[in-house]
């Protein structure tokens, strides 16, 4: 039985806790509007009762544009719709230069590397990176031939099909993945290989922890789950594998002694170590390079694998535009074997009909994340330094006030009535600002080339008592169709591509 005097501890206690609250939501009330904030979890309670693909936008009709989640005691602001997200990360793109690391990310990247590290050490790892894939030849015919070389191995793996149902994740993202290695290594590994198929199961899992429910949990508690049981240690584990999967690939180049030749971006970064071995400055170092190569594994094969997945999903779905597609390739491009990104100048339809797959299915569940360096006032709100920043670059695809269909796929939002094809402000699946993706003119590449080749060779579509492929996605980080098989049929062109 409870004495008095513990009864008046408890409710001094529950007094203190309560005016400690009151307190708190008096502190914040000048700040932007949003949920609830509750103790100790913050807002972020909003998201996890409604855990669906559009509760962003959900919360953007019911708070406006430009609202506020609470992580623990960390502002979240999120930008949605393509004005917010415009006027943040383009007018005001200096303010949120700086990537938002929580502690897993921390644990994760060691806030090392291009994609997650900030200040001077993202700037000269950002520049050259930028630079050396210049020098690799991305845009030029060197890059092209590395990504058809891959492509005509993807279609012979379909090829062997033989039109049966097949699974096409696998080799898609086997083929994508390639091509990263061809720039990050110089070479390919076969799609037996131990150590590859390793690679590509971690950043798989990797890429499905992203939002979940553990990931919250170390976002909010992070001291407690670093001595906790759960799937964030697996990723760490995959991460350290990772990390040792490049350490051994830079000990293999280094014995080659290649650096005055370099053919490849470790080649490249190696030199480069060389030459600014004397500068104080420097932040170029072997742990820069492993996460320079994480960095281009996770975000490379994540999401151009991903978008080929629901390309093909949706040819079969559409088999109308599918074949609107193979006849503008048919001819404009006949017989002939060979054919080139810029082709795709001629190509319009199947050129709109790519950048609408990228806008009607975006592959990651928001924008990552920037911080604000500095007090900036948008359309009359204030935003704190320090404050996170989410730019919801799905709602900016979906933007009811920018595409005529926003909830369709419907090419002809990149056509005009000439049937030419039209750029788009909107159309940011790659971010904008400083931050912008640095491989995304290679994603380009990828996605036309992969593309064509492979509506230029078969015809997609449904197995047998198959009515329609769910487009619904699996929630994570990244937007993966939940897995499907569909029939390769080859084309009586074929023969003259293969």
């Amino acid at each position: 039985m409870v004495s008095g005097m513990q009864a008046l501890w408890m409710a001094l206690l529950g007094g203190l806790l309560i005016i400690h609250f009151l307190k708190q939501l008096w502190s914040t009330r000048s700040y932007l509007p949003g949920p609830l904030r509750l103790p100790v979890i913050g807002s972020i309670w909003r998201v996890a009762i409604d855990l669906s693909l559009d509760v962003f936008i959900k919360m953007a009709k019911q708070y406006g544009n430009i609202y506020i989640l609470w992580m623990g005691n960390t502002p979240l602001v999120v930008l949605s719709g393509f004005e917010a997200v415009k006027e943040g990360l383009i007018n005001h793109s200096e303010d949120f230069v700086d990537r938002a690391v929580g502690d897993f990310l921390k644990a994760l990247s060691q806030e090392k590397g291009i994609v997650f590290s900030n200040g001077h050490t993202w700037k000269q790892q950002r520049k050259f990176g930028l630079t050396t894939m210049r020098k690799l030849g991305l845009g030029k015919k060197g890059m092209e031939l590395q990504i058809e070389e891959e492509a005509h191995q993807l279609v012979e793996t379909f090829v062997h099909a033989k039109g049966h149902p097949l699974d096409p994740a696998l080799p898609l993202t086997n083929s994508v993945s390639n091509v990263i290695c061809a720039v990050a290594f110089g070479h390919r590994f076969s799609v037996e290989d131990k150590e590859f198929l390793k690679l590509m199961e971690a950043i798989s899992y990797m890429a499905t922890f992203g939002g979940s429910f553990f990931h919250g949990m170390y976002m909010l508690f992070p001291r407690l789950m670093e001595h906790l049981p759960g799937p964030h240690k697996k990723v760490l584990a995959y991460a350290e594998m990772m990390r040792s999967f490049a350490k051994e690939e830079i000990k293999k180049h280094k014995e080659k002694h290649a650096v005055h030749d370099p053919q490849d971006f470790i080649d490249f970064y190696l030199l480069h170590m060389e030459k600014t071995m004397k500068d104080p400055h420097s932040t170029y170092n072997e742990e820069n390079l492993v996460q320079c190569i994480l960095d281009l594994f996770a975000a490379g094969t994540e999401t151009s694998g991903t978008a080929l997945q629901w390309a093909l999903l949706l040819m079969a779905n559409h088999p109308d535009i599918q074949e609107k597609v193979q006849k503008e390739l048919d001819d404009v491009l006949g017989s002939s074997q060979s054919f080139s990104y810029q082709d795709r100048k001629r190509l319009p339809y199947t050129n709109a009909v790519i950048h609408e797959i990228l806008r009607a299915h975006y592959v990651l569940f928001v924008g990552l994340p920037r911080k604000c360096v500095n007090d900036v006032n948008i359309f009359g709100f204030c935003i704190p330094k320090g404050a996170h920043v989410i730019p919801d670059l799905r709602s900016v695809l979906l933007d009811p006030k920018q595409w005529e269909k926003p909830q369709d796929f419907h090419p002809n939002h990149f056509l005009d009535q000439d049937g030419s094809f039209v750029k788009r402000e909107a159309f940011l699946p790659f971010g904008a600002g400083a931050r912008v993706c640095l491989g995304q003119q290679l994603a380009k590449i990828e996605l036309f080339i992969f593309f064509a080749s492979l509506l230029r060779t078969f015809t997609f579509k449904l197995p047998e008592g198959v009515k329609e492929l769910s487009t619904k996605p699996i929630l994570g980080g990244s937007l993966h169709p939940h897995p499907y098989k569909l029939c390769a049929v080859p084309r009586c062109t074929a023969s003259l591509i293969i």
